[in-house]
């Protein structure tokens, strides 16, 4: 059974071989020493806690080994992060082939649209060598502990996720629809999947004042992925209203004063596709195309008129083009379809931990 240890010099978690007794690290080669791995004492038990709370349950992982972003920030201004995930799941009957292409058009968007720098983009696709930067269960959670550690007011985060999403049946009761909606890491069928409530936890509730998150998650049953307290319906006279998702127990599902709002591919009781219907060039996620599109199309001046757009687009295209042939990126409608979906039902969604008038307030990252 191997044993993790701590690298000497960069505090990297290395996998130390039964027996050995020094481990060199793959990150900064620097070769530590353990005189008896068997009689190596665990590490401490760790918590987050933030503002005199400590979010119960949930350790996060050990620290990250992708640095952080250097230099001051712009004048007035705070730093630009981002985690960009897309899993294709390679040579497995669950394969989808658009993810790692929005992976690609995501970054691009964020370094040239929204002036992000390239080097606070941490891209965790199965095309990447480093071995901390494959989108399995522990470097996911390592990515998003990343993204929002050491957060100061001015910063903008992003984080993006396009893969297979499903959903589990949640027995506490603070799930509106009785589900836990999850992500699908790359190792899922072994180590699990990542539950809306850590995902919560981990990017939702560390947020201080005057951080803002924006997550954007093109996965099947994604439209509270990240469990934040308030979900954008449409009423029945076509107006955009918040619906209240608080947990009936209380259990908090906001910030610590920050801003989160997300978009998902489509509710929670839906499904999302990667198609070449879109592009007419390539696979692509259907959400990730659209929400690109609709800023480069100038549609996206507020929240409202972006989920409008996007909605629009999908609507229209499963309408006239035909999405069927598309490979649905969910998990438990991939196993019943075998790959194809006759008809698309899908329609993005919003949510945000506070409530805001989506027709006013501008669109920005």
């Amino acid at each position: 059974m191997l044993m993790l240890v701590n690298c000497s010099n960069c505090r990297t978690p290395l996998q130390l071989p039964p027996g050995a007794r020094s481990i060199r690290c793959a990150v900064c080669q620097a070769v530590t020493l353990v005189a008896d791995p068997r009689s190596a004492p665990p590490p401490p038990p760790s918590t987050v806690s933030h503002g005199g709370g400590i979010f119960n349950g949930y350790n996060p992982p050990a620290p990250a080994p992708y640095g952080q972003p250097t230099g001051p920030p712009a004048m007035g201004r705070g730093r630009k992060k981002a985690v960009i995930c897309g899993i294709s799941y390679n040579y497995s009957r669950l394969q989808l082939k658009g993810c790692v292409n929005d992976a690609k058009c995501m970054k691009h968007l964020l370094v040239n649209k929204f002036q992000f720098p390239a080097e606070n983009i941490l891209m965790l696709t199965e095309e990447e060598t480093d071995p901390y930067r494959i989108p399995t269960k522990h470097n996911i959670r390592m990515a998003m502990h990343w993204l929002v550690v050491g957060c100061q007011p001015g910063d903008s985060l992003v984080f993006h996720y396009s893969g297979h999403g499903s959903r589990q049946r949640n027995y506490n009761g603070e799930e509106v629809d009785g589900y836990d909606e999850t992500l699908c890491p790359l190792d899922f069928e072994t180590q699990g999947m990542i539950l809306d409530d850590e995902i919560n936890v981990a990017l939702v509730r560390p947020l201080i004042a005057g951080v803002k998150l924006h997550a954007i998650i093109d996965a099947c049953h994604s439209g509270t992925m990240l469990d934040l307290p308030y979900l954008c319906r449409m009423n029945g006279s076509g107006q955009y209203v918040w619906e209240d998702h608080r947990p009936r127990s209380g259990t908090w599902k906001g910030t610590s004063g920050g801003e989160v709002i997300s978009f998902s591919g489509c509710d929670d009781d839906q499904t999302s596709i990667d198609t070449p219907a879109l592009s007419q060039v390539t696979s692509t996620g259907a959400m990730t195309y659209c929400f690109i599109q609709a800023i480069e199309r100038g549609q996206a001046s507020t929240y409202g008129s972006m989920l409008t757009s996007m909605r629009a687009a999908i609507r229209n295209i499963g309408n006239g083009a035909g999405l069927g042939g598309g490979v649905v990126s969910s998990l438990l409608s991939m196993l019943i379809s075998g790959g194809s979906l006759g008809g698309l039902r899908q329609e993005p969604q919003l949510t945000a931990n506070e409530p805001f008038d989506v027709y006013m307030k501008p669109f920005s990252l």
